[in-house]
């Protein structure tokens, strides 16, 4: 379109750039609010960080197809043997031991492992003859792999990691024809299961968690402090917001956690409906892409591997809005780009860099006439 644009630069993804970066960009203005009107502590480092991860994804964008089939596995063993160190030198905050800390970043090895799992999986679907996709040997392999992390990770413990994990390994499988008659079964039987892992499986606090999100005004000043507040802040946004620097549950902390799990709260009280449709949309914006991605995926493995990894980012976003209007439990699932966190940023951009690296092998496969937009 313009001549005198270097190729690389005109071959960037620049739709999937300027949408993360319409997020991020009002991540940060979120987070100057959360902190009273100041860059520190958050809005500061979580532009710093958005800025690094970008560089990262774009990076795995380069990176060849062969080369992330490669290195799957060993970073499935890698990842997994840090989650039995977090058993043993994790730091703990919060009452869960879930980091190890690297210095400039406190690593959380359950969220690296999310797309390792659906690259695992993808990889092993497609050196599965296709044929045997419904049969037994396309099922037990899967289900250690998405096992051996799911265990590592409740023990911490923290339930919605290992339910997001779980998730977009059940999406790859789901993609790979595994018969639905299993994942009805699967499902019967986890429901039957629910009563048992409620009573001798969860921590207290997680037992609370579902009692809250059952009847949060049961105890409003307790456990059901944070999701009272959190729908008191949206709800008195109103239509328009009450204005910038101006959401008085977030100035005055009535508002736990407003700069991580909460952070949709603390946004929508200040802008509003309208404030909450446009990050929404921008949230349709990426996921729409990362669906193209994989629907146009030429490969096998591309098109389990975009569609685990979009389910990966759809967890995100779902369960966070879900969690914040009293819909969901509260189980400590940040808002990506949004809410302020070294970990899930760089697991969300990790996503990213995949699917636009997708993207670019599909580019390359069909010519300069393909569809796929980087």
């Amino acid at each position: 379109m313009f001549g005198f644009v270097p190729r690389p630069i005109a071959e960037m993804p620049w739709q999937i750039i300027c949408i993360t970066l319409g997020i991020a960009g009002f991540g940060v203005v979120v987070l100057y609010s959360a902190a009273g009107g100041s860059l520190s502590p958050w809005a500061g480092t979580h532009a710093i960080r958005f800025s690094v991860f970008l560089i990262m994804a774009l990076v795995i964008r380069l990176f060849n197809e062969d080369f992330i089939k490669l290195w799957t596995y060993p970073g499935y063993i890698v990842v997994a043997v840090l989650l039995l160190l977090v058993e043993l030198v994790g730091a703990v905050k919060g009452g869960s031991q879930r980091w190890i800390d690297l210095g400039f970043i406190r690593l959380q090895p359950s969220e690296v492992m999310k797309p390792l799992v659906v690259l695992a999986l993808a990889r092993f679907y497609e050196l599965l003859p296709i044929g045997q996709a419904r049969n037994w040997r396309a099922v037990w392999p899967p289900l250690v792999i998405m096992g051996i992390p799911f265990a590592l990770v409740m023990t911490q413990p923290d339930l919605g990691t290992s339910i997001a994990i779980v998730t977009g390994g059940v999406t790859v499988m789901f993609l790979a024809g595994v018969p639905l008659r299993l994942f009805i079964g699967a499902g019967l039987a986890g429901a039957a299961f629910v009563p048992v892992a409620y009573f001798f499986l969860l921590k207290e606090y997680q037992q609370n968690r579902v009692l809250t999100f059952l009847d949060p005004e049961s105890d409003p000043l307790g456990t059901g402090y944070h999701i009272s507040q959190s729908k008191i802040a949206i709800g008195s946004g109103g239509i328009s917001g009450k204005g910038y620097l101006q959401g008085s549950q977030n100035q005055l902390e009535y508002l736990p956690e407003g700069h991580t799990d909460f952070v949709f709260a603390t946004m929508a009280e200040e802008w509003g409906l309208i404030g909450g449709l446009v990050v929404i949309g921008l949230f349709a914006l990426l996921l729409r892409w990362a669906t193209f991605v994989s629907l146009n995926a030429p490969g096998r493995f591309g098109k389990l591997a975009g569609g685990g990894l979009t389910m990966v980012i759809f967890f995100y976003i779902a369960i966070n809005l879900l969690m914040v209007t009293g819909l969901a439990p509260v189980v400590g699932i940040p808002l990506p780009f949004l809410s302020y966190g070294g970990s899930s940023m760089m697991t969300i951009m990790i996503c990213i860099g995949l699917l636009m690296g997708i993207a670019h092998n599909t580019r390359q496969s069909s010519g300069s006439g393909g569809r796929v937009i980087d």
